[in-house]
């Protein structure tokens, strides 16, 4: 008699797939939304830089920097996006600061430039270090 051979997988082979699959993704998921906020970052510290660039040459021409940020000028904020809105919180004849406070996904972080360059992390979210520095937090464990 010939003994019947059943083609497919037992359950218990399924289950070892699944236990690798659910290891994968936990270990690479994390990894990934870093990844995603650091590219977001990445935005708002371009966009900052480049207003500091404008806003140092709106000085040389007006030698203020008062009413830089308005749209129409040398220097006007740059458009919000979907992970930033920018601000000039401070901004007087001799002094300037600008503002990228973060938005949806990326709310909690918030970074600022002066006119001094100096590049400071205001807030980050609670998992993240960092708050305070004077540099642009890009990695959650506070590095710049």
């Amino acid at each position: 008699m010939k003994s019947a051979r059943h083609a497919g997988f037992t359950l218990i082979e399924l289950m070892i797939v699944i236990v690798v699959v659910a290891i994968l993704t936990a270990v690479a998921l994390p990894s990934y939304r870093d990844y995603v906020n650091r590219a977001r970052i990445t935005e708002a510290v371009a966009n900052l830089s480049d207003m500091r660039v404008k806003l140092e040459q709106y000085f040389q021409d007006n030698r203020s920097y008062a009413g830089a940020c308005a749209a129409g000028t040398l220097a006007p904020l740059p458009a919000n996006s979907a992970n930033f809105t920018y601000t000039c919180p401070a901004l007087d004849a001799t002094r300037f600061q600008v503002l990228a406070t973060g938005t949806g996904s990326m709310a909690g972080f918030s970074y600022q430039i002066d006119q001094a360059n100096t590049r400071t992390t205001v807030s980050v979210p609670a998992d993240w270090n960092g708050t305070g520095n004077t540099c642009w937090v890009l990695k959650k464990d506070g590095s710049c």
